[in-house]
């Protein structure tokens, strides 16, 4: 027995209409739950009649009770779900690179602190000849090494040039050793603190650098526990550059993004890991994107990795960054055609009777659901779901023919500077379907042949247009990305196999 399929496409014409935006989802931190009332249970202690009958004349006010708690609870909103969609992991490799570039900001740090005193006493005039003096600070060597779980233990050896004044300078070798670990502070940023600091001084084992005189006078000069106050500050990192981490960055005129850190890195063997959750702003307001089924996981790092930072960026993420530019009405695009409308109504005849004169043919698309991003083993795509409202005349043309376009395009992934740079490759596979018709049924294969080419052409340049800046990514002030490699893999975890695989973007990042 032969099953009936039911049509496609509605047997009378569809009425012309403005293309409806899909409803916004739930907004993650607006959810409402509802709960059950007290009032709603059922009590087996009551029995006779005489709670019977109680139970008989409040029976009315049990519904309207119920009713009230239910409402109440609706008012009650769900704590926002905090999530990573994004994080790094900076190496041990990058953290050695990290001490060898700091070395020269250590120097210049140790030199203002040790010689400030200094500076101090010739602003106040002091001409005491026995006072000491530093001519000299240079750091010889400075490292970083990884405590797991616990933070970092950086060592710093500096050479100073010390001696009375009229006197040649005596050598002294001043080491600190300090442990510091990272804590995220009530405002949500990040806080590089001391742990514990170890200073030594060592002066040359001659008879005038073990004088008791002498001793004296390098006490006064190199005060150890001034240089363990704040002896973070030796890093290219403090404070005001982990700061930078979480300041907004524009992505187009209306849009933005801002990395938060979700809790303090985790420092192991393999790097320091951060979890970064990313806020996409409309006109200054948070975009409510929709929440990832998929949890996220940092990529495991490759023993022979030779990078020094590592980034992944989640396929949530580039969702919900369309997403982001789908509200702000970054995909209402305007598409030039080279049809007039007698052209065109040698195709569609019933054209030729809604226009007398020949007008040049308008094409205006805008999103009817949200882009979907495709993560594959080596390749990036984009599916849109357009439709296409097709008028003559004014850019403010009532169109007399609509057409859905569902569009994959190709996306090209590369880093400059701080940015990555997303551009369309080539479309894919487009589609185009009959939506609504004042001028009757159109084939696909006819809606193709006039319209697929400047579907084809002109999106792609759009999408270009818009994120011509690049997005940024999560970075420091002063600190850039070079000799970047793009990966785009699957990260599957071990204590989520019963998931789908997650899909990841990996920078590997060579400085």
């Amino acid at each position: 027995m032969a099953q009936k399929t039911k049509p496609r496409c509605p047997a009378h014409p569809i009425q012309p209409s403005p293309p409806v935006s899909p409803p916004p989802p739930t907004p993650v931190g607006q959810i409402y739950k509802a709960s059950t009332s007290p009032c709603c249970s059922h009590s087996k202690t009551q029995n006779g009649a005489r709670r019977m009958g109680e139970a008989n004349r409040q029976g009315s006010a049990v519904p309207l009770l119920c009713t009230v708690g239910a409402l109440l609870a609706l008012l009650v909103p769900v704590e926002p779900t905090r999530a990573p969609d994004c994080g790094g992991i900076l190496t041990p490799l990058g953290l050695s690179y990290l001490a060898e570039i700091s070395k020269p900001h250590a120097e210049v740090a140790l030199r203002r602190d040790l010689m400030a005193q200094r500076a101090s006493d010739l602003f106040l005039g002091s001409m005491d000849p026995s006072r000491s003096r530093i001519s000299s600070v240079k750091v010889v060597d400075l490292k970083l090494s990884l405590i797991p779980e616990a933070g970092l233990r950086m060592g710093i050896k500096a050479e100073l040039r010390i001696a009375p004044l009229h006197a040649v300078p005596m050598p002294v070798r001043v080491s600190i050793q300090a442990d510091l670990h990272v804590d995220m502070g009530p405002d949500g940023n990040l806080q590089l603190l001391t742990s514990a600091c170890r200073p030594t001084v060592q002066a040359p084992s001659t008879r005038e650098a073990e004088s008791k005189s002498f001793r004296s006078l390098l006490d006064k000069e190199v005060n150890v526990d001034k240089l363990c106050l704040d002896v973070s500050k030796l890093l290219l990192l403090p404070n005001e550059q982990l700061m930078s981490l979480t300041a907004p960055f524009p992505v187009t005129p209306s849009c933005q993004l801002q990395y938060l850190p979700l809790a303090a890195p985790v420092f192991s063997k393999q790097g320091i890991a951060l979890s970064l959750q990313t806020i996409f702003q409309v006109a200054g307001a948070a975009v409510p994107v929709p929440v990832s089924p998929v949890p996220f996981n940092m990529p495991e790092l490759g023993s022979t990795s030779t990078s020094h930072l590592i980034l992944a960026m989640s396929k949530h993420f580039y969702t919900s960054l369309y997403f982001t530019l789908e509200r702000a009405g970054a995909f209402n695009m305007t598409i030039p055609s080279m049809l007039t409308t007698a052209t065109l109504a040698q195709k569609i005849t019933q054209v030729g009777s809604l226009y007398h004169e020949d007008l040049p043919i308008m094409l205006s698309a805008a999103l009817r659901s949200s882009p979907r991003v495709v993560l594959e083993e080596g390749r990036a795509a984009l599916k849109l779901f357009l439709t296409v409202h097709i008028g003559a005349g004014s850019p403010d043309f009532q169109s007399f023919l609509s057409v859905n376009a569902d569009v994959t395009t190709g996306l090209q992934l590369s880093v400059s500077d701080t940015r990555m740079m997303i551009s369309t490759a080539v479309i894919e596979d487009a589609e185009l379907s009959l939506a609504a018709s004042n001028v009757g049924l159109v084939p696909a294969a006819l809606l193709e042949e006039l319209f697929l080419a400047p579907v084809c052409q002109q999106v792609p340049a759009w999408m270009d247009d818009v994120l011509r800046e690049g997005v940024h990514l999560p970075h420091l002030s002063r600190f850039t990305y070079t000799n970047v490699s793009v990966v785009i893999h699957k990260v599957r975890s071990s204590t989520c196999k019963v998931l789908p695989a997650t899909r990841h973007l990996r920078c590997s990042c060579y400085t």
